[in-house]
């Protein structure tokens, strides 16, 4: 019987224990400040104008 229970109580551990560990990861992930999405590469903006002479019309 002892066994039993020490295993009963183990578990009862380890579920304590992994309910902690998530709520506490979900809040340190809330507490973190929200991130600016900032390109980490531009480029630069296409030349303004007619642009029917440059782009071709792909038949040939």
């Amino acid at each position: 019987m002892p066994r039993l229970l020490a295993a009963f109580l183990t578990c009862v551990a380890a579920v304590l224990l992994a309910a902690g560990a998530a709520f506490g990861i979900v809040a340190a992930l809330d507490a973190t400040p929200e991130q600016r999405n900032v390109p980490l590469v531009t480029f630069p903006e296409p030349p303004t104008g007619d642009t029917s002479r440059t782009a071709g019309s792909g038949a040939g």
